[in-house]
C-alpha cells in the first residue's frame, strides 16, 4: 500500500526544491522504498492522492480512503539523518573507561569488549539466546533508530572485523541501511587482531561482500582501522579492491594528538601525506574525525578530493581535539557531521553532535556566524548521503523513502514555526522528540516505540551483557598494544 505522512512543517533539504525550503502543511508519499510526491497539502491535492491510490496509509492514522483521513500531526517531517561514521560494537560499553585519551579507551575499553565477545561467546549464546554480537549490533541499531538515524556507515574494526554477518543481520532486523566499512590492522595493534599475511583482509572482504551481494541496503567496503595500524601494502591492496568495485574506502585518520605526533615521528610524515604517497586518496576515500591538520594537509585533502566526517562528541570527550573545520569548508572540502560509537560519544544523538559542531566552531572563532543551523542540519542529512553516495538524506521523488518525524508539542520546542523551526532543531532539541521514523518505506518507529526491535527485552540482555564484561575484566590481562602503546 502507499504511504503518507502529513505535518504542520515539512523540510524537504533538497537540491530539487531547495535546501532551504521550509512548507506548511507538508506531505510526503511515498510506495516501498521510493517517494513518490513531496508538496503542500490541501484538500484538493488529498482528494486527488485518493483517487490515484484508492487508499493510503497514512502514518500514525491508519488507513485513510476520505480526505478527513489524512492525519495532520503537529511536527515536522524532515530526511531520516545519516550517520556517515559509527560503530556498532561499543554500544553496551557506554561509560566504561571514561577520562582517558584515545589509545588508552581502545585499549581499555574496545579492545576489551570485543575480545571478551569473541572468548566468551558460546557461553554468551546459551545464556542470552543468541549470538552476543548479534545483541550488540541490534542495541546499536535500536540507538540509530531512536534519534531518527535511518542510514549509516559502520567501521567494523577490532575482533568485530569477523563478526560481518551478525551486523548486517541486525541492521535488516531493524530496517536501516548500512555500509559496512570492514576493518584490517597490520601492525601497531593489539597483536590478536593482526592481519598477517596481509591478503586475509581481502579474503575476509571477497568473503562479507559475496554473502551480502543481493541486498539492497546493505553494502560492503574496505575499511582499514587507522592509517598507523595498517602498512603500505594493505592500504593499497584495499584501495585497489575498492577502484575494483567502484566502492568507498574508509579510514580513521589524525586523531589523537599523541598517536599522530608518535605517528609523525615514527613515519617522518603526517598521515595524510602518507595516505596521498600511497596513492590512496580520491574522491571516493571517507577520512573519520582528521582532527590534526596541518596545512599541507588541507591542501593534500582538497586536491584529491577526499571527504572527511567529522565526529565532535567523541573529540571532545576523548580530548582528541577538534578539526579546522572552518578552514575546511572554506577550502571547498566535503565534510558530514557524525556521531563516532556510542562508546566513545556515549549516545547517538545526532542533533546533539550537529550542535556541538556550530557551537564549538562559533565560540573558537568567536563569529556567531559560523556553521549555521541550516548548513549543520544538512551536514546530518543531504550532505552525508551524497558523501555515502545513497539516494537518500532528502525528501523529492525518486528518494530514498526514509523519513522522520520531529513532536513540536514538547516543551522545549514550543514555540516553533516556520519561520525558526531548523533553528529549533539544532538548539532547542534534545533529540529525543522523534516520535516517527519511516526507513526503506517501513514505519520502524510508531508513536515512539521502535516496531522491529523488542527493546525491553534486549535492553535486560545488554545489561546482563554488561555484568558479565565487569566479571571478565576483573580477572583478565591488562591490553596495551596501540598505536603510541607500542
Amino acid at each position: 500500500m502507499t504511504g503518507f505522512a502529513r505535518a504542520r512543517l515539512l523540510l524537504p533539504l533538497s537540491d530539487e526544491l531547495g535546501r532551504e525550503t521550509r512548507i506548511e502543511d507538508g506531505f510526503v508519499l511515498y510506495r516501498e522504498d521510493e517517494i513518490l510526491e513531496v508538496g503542500a497539502y490541501d484538500e484538493k491535492t488529498g482528494g486527488r492522492l485518493l483517487a490515484e491510490h484508492g487508499e493510503l496509509a497514512v502514518l500514525g492514522g491508519g488507513c485513510a480512503r476520505e480526505p478527513g483521513g489524512l492525519v495532520r500531526h503537529d511536527g515536522v517531517i524532515l530526511p531520516g539523518f545519516v550517520k556517515a561514521h559509527g560503530h556498532d560494537h561499543e554500544s553496551p560499553i557506554i561509560g566504561m573507561v571514561k577520562d582517558v585519551p584515545l589509545t588508552d579507551w581502545l585499549d581499555g575499553a574496545v579492545n576489551v569488549f570485543t575480545r571478551f565477545l569473541e572468548e566468551r561467546g558460546e557461553d554468551l549464546h546459551a545464556e542470552l539466546g543468541d549470538s552476543p554480537h548479534y545483541l550488540t549490533y541490534l542495541k546499536a541499531k535500536l540507538d540509530d533508530l531512536s534519534y531518527g538515524i535511518t542510514s549509516a556507515m559502520t567501521h567494523h574494526c577490532n575482533f568485530s572485523k569477523y563478526r560481518v554477518d551478525e551486523l548486517v543481520r541486525a541492521s535488516e532486523t531493524a530496517g536501516t541501511r548500512i555500509i559496512v566499512a570492514v576493518g584490517s590492522q597490520d601492525r601497531n595493534y593489539y597483536g590478536k587482531l593482526l592481519d598477517i599475511p596481509h591478503t586475509r583482509a581481502i579474503e575476509r572482504l571477497d568473503r562479507a561482500a559475496e554473502r551480502h551481494a543481493s541486498l539492497s541496503r546493505a553494502e560492503i567496503v574496505p575499511g582499514p582501522d587507522q592509517l598507523f595500524s595498517n602498512g603500505p601494502e594493505i592500504l593499497r591492496s584495499l584501495k585497489a579492491w575498492a577502484r575494483e568495485h567502484e566502492s568507498l574506502f574508509h579510514c580513521h585518520s589524525p586523531e589523537g594528538p599523541n598517536t599522530t605526533d608518535w605517528f609523525v615521528k615514527e613515519y617522518g610524515r603526517t598521515p595524510v601525506r602518507y595516505a596521498s604517497e600511497l596513492g590512496i586518496l580520491d574522491e571516493r576515500t571517507v577520512l573519520a574525525h582528521q582532527v590534526n591538520t596541518t596545512t599541507d594537509d588541507l591542501a593534500i585533502l582538497k586536491d584529491s578530493g577526499a571527504k572527511i566526517v567529522h565526529n565532535p562528541l567523541a573529540n571532545t570527550i576523548l580530548g582528541s581535539g577538534m578539526p579546522p573545520l572552518m578552514e575546511m569548508l572554506d577550502a571547498g572540502i566535503d565534510v558530514a557531521i557524525s556521531t563516532d560509537g556510542s562508546g566513545s560519544a556515549d549516545s547517538q544523538n545526532i542533533l546533539a553532535a550537529a550542535r556541538l559542531a556550530s557551537q564549538f566552531q562559533k565560540a573558537q572563532h568567536r563569529d556567531a556566524r559560523c556553521l549555521p543551523a541550516q548548513q549543520a542540519l544538512e551536514m546530518v542529512t543531504v550532505d552525508a548521503a551524497r558523501m555515502l553516495r545513497i539516494d537518500a538524506g532528502s525528501l523529492a521523488p525518486g528518494k530514498a523513502a526514509d523519513l522522520v518525524l520531529v513532536d513540536l508539542t514538547r516543551p522545549n520546542l514550543i514555540p516553533t514555526r516556520r519561520s525558526n523551526v531548523v533553528e529549533n532543531l539544532i538548539w532547542a532539541s534534545d533529540g529525543s522528540e522523534v516520535r516517527f521514523v519511516v526507513a526503506g518505506g517501513r514505519v520502524v518507529k510508531d508513536d515512539y516505540r521502535v516496531t522491529t526491535i523488542d527493546a525491553s527485552d534486549l535492553g535486560a540482555k545488554i545489561l546482563r551483557l554488561s555484568e558479565e564484561l565487569d566479571a571478565y575484566k576483573t580477572g583478565m590481562d591488562e591490553i596495551r598494544g596501540t598505536g603510541a602503546h607500542r
